[in-house]
């Protein structure tokens, strides 16, 4: 029962990525090292965030 819900989970989010507008403009976010990276906003993009708490 519990990997039916997670499965339901994961497909919507996956169409509820798929079907946003995209951006203008590309998002600028901050990696553990302090650097900038720019995410396009022309295409869709998929990124993960791994968290850690130390």
């Amino acid at each position: 029962m519990k990997s039916k819900v997670v499965t339901l989970l994961l497909v919507f989010g996956v169409m509820l990525t798929a079907c946003s507008p995209a951006a203008d403009e590309p998002v600028t976010l901050q990696n553990h090292a302090g650097e900038e990276v720019n995410i396009p906003g022309e295409k869709p993009v998929l990124f993960f965030f791994i968290t850690t708490y130390t």
